[in-house]
């Protein structure tokens, strides 16, 4: 199997003595332990480092699945035709012996991914076999599910904080990053951005708390957004006050625990942080021994995760989440941390009852729907039969107010990828539920039978 060791570690590409490999680089070790040296040079070339962090290590691993499966097959990558990356694409989405299928959504990064690494190859005299090859076309709503916020707080509970199917604390509970964790998630579903956005964000870009507000208006950065598309999200009062318990607790705790073993201070590539500006910029010590100032919004996620700042106890990161051991929190482990409250849900007797971090994207979006139609609608009194059926009709400033909040760049994603089963609530139903904004139990009523909105089970077992 070829396995993606992951990167050269920073500091050390000068050691080798070669000037094609590069900090940072992602390189590949086939099945006899051996690197193949144009695969290498591949994820090393200038064309490839020029693409987004995140663009590369998607691709990266889009080509360590089609090595992989190269290997299953028996077919070199240099000697890949058509035909077999055409079987590539039935195993990747449509094979029922394979038990990890893919949306066609991923398959399209895929492609992209592997038509980049062939173009490269191309200098070594190999033919591009998804040359020709189309994404297939993309259905994305399929899969989305919501929780309401009923349904949230409950998963919150048993596979976050550790409760039992009665709401109290379960004696066996082994967790030890609840606190952490919590924060997190109750961040996610209150600022709908996406894993690895919310996982960027550093200790200075985190607004001060303010009792008298509902919520704070934050930036987040283009080098850290999808897309490079950076824009304003707002954070609940009580999601930042979660994230500030956890910074003033768990995290203060493993921070100490790090200094006291001297773990910063071996980190290859540590920056020191020189001087804050505001929440906008920071002076950072330079890898030449001098220093340069940077807008946070130029500071990409990699970079950060490497920044520390000089305190009265010692060094410090600046990155706001991170693991046990101190050290700043890479974005793919919080998959694992959905997984791990997920199987204790499971453990406990419910069924189809799981979540992942995208999930409280679609969830956050579905409660700002909600919250815009029950704003809307009990500005307007009693509707005439031809107002309710111009208003079903009529969804644009909700709309709006969800593409703004998710930042959307298109109200054309937002409505057809998130929220499409939403388009024909009956305004009766909402009319019946806007006085006193009750969105809880509004939503919890309405979509209480919807299929792929999951509500509170033991909240309807009852």
């Amino acid at each position: 199997m070829a396995e993606l060791l992951g990167e050269v570690l920073p500091g050390r590409a000068g050691r080798t003595g070669k000037s094609d490999v590069q900090d940072g680089q992602r390189f590949v070790i086939g099945p006899d332990g051996r690197p193949d040296l144009r695969v290498n040079w591949c994820l090393g070339s200038a064309k490839w480092r020029r693409m987004a962090w995140r663009t590369q290590r998607d691709y990266a691993y889009s080509l360590l699945v089609w090595l992989n499966y190269l290997i299953t097959v028996g077919v070199s990558w240099w000697d890949a035709d058509d035909e077999v990356a055409s079987e590539f694409l039935f195993w990747r989405v449509t094979d029922p012996a394979n038990e990890d299928t893919v949306e066609t959504g991923t398959f399209a990064r895929d492609l992209a991914g592997l038509k980049k690494f062939y173009t490269l190859a191309a200098r070594f005299g190999v033919l591009n076999p998804f040359a020709e090859m189309d994404a297939p076309s993309i259905v994305r709503h399929a899969d989305v599910k919501w929780l309401d916020p009923g349904g949230y707080a409950r998963w919150v509970d048993l596979g976050i904080r550790g409760f039992d199917l009665q709401g109290r604390p379960d004696p066996w509970w082994k967790g030890r990053n609840d606190q952490r964790d919590r924060a997190f998630c109750d961040g996610l579903y209150g600022n709908g951005l996406r894993v690895s956005e919310w996982a960027s964000v550093v200790l200075p870009e985190l607004p001060a708390y303010d009792r008298r507000r509902g919520f704070f208006t934050c930036e987040l950065a283009e080098a850290c957004a999808k897309g490079g598309y950076g824009h304003k999200y707002w954070m609940p009062r009580s999601a930042l006050r979660g994230v500030l318990s956890y910074v003033e607790g768990a995290r203060a705790a493993a921070v100490r625990r790090a200094q006291a073993a001297g773990r910063y201070e071996r980190i290859i590539g540590r920056r020191t942080v020189l001087a804050l500006h505001g929440m906008h910029s920071v002076t950072m010590s330079s890898a030449d021994g001098g220093s340069r100032k940077e807008e946070w919004n130029d500071v990409g996620p990699q970079t950060r995760k490497l920044l520390f700042q000089q305190t009265d106890q010692g060094l410090e990161p600046v990155a706001l989440w991170l693991n046990e051991d101190g050290l700043p929190r890479d974005g793919g482990g919080w998959e694992h941390t959905f997984d791990v409250a997920n199987k204790r849900i499971e453990s406990l007797g419910l069924e189809n009852f799981s979540c992942t971090a995208h999930m409280l994207r679609h969830s956050f979006a579905l409660r700002w729907y909600s919250v815009g139609k029950l704003i809307k609608y009990s500005r307007l009194g009693h509707l005439t039969e031809d107002e309710q059926r111009d208003f079903r009709e009529e969804v644009g400033n909700t709309w709006h107010l969800v593409q703004t909040m998710l930042g959307h760049r298109s109200v054309e994603t937002t409505k057809n990828v998130y929220l499409g089963p939403f388009k024909t609530l009956e305004v009766e139903v909402l009319l019946a539920h806007a006085d006193d904004f009750p969105v809880a139990s509004f939503m919890a009523n309405v979509f209480a039978e919807h299929p792929w909105v999951r509500t509170d089970p033991l909240a309807v077992a009852k």
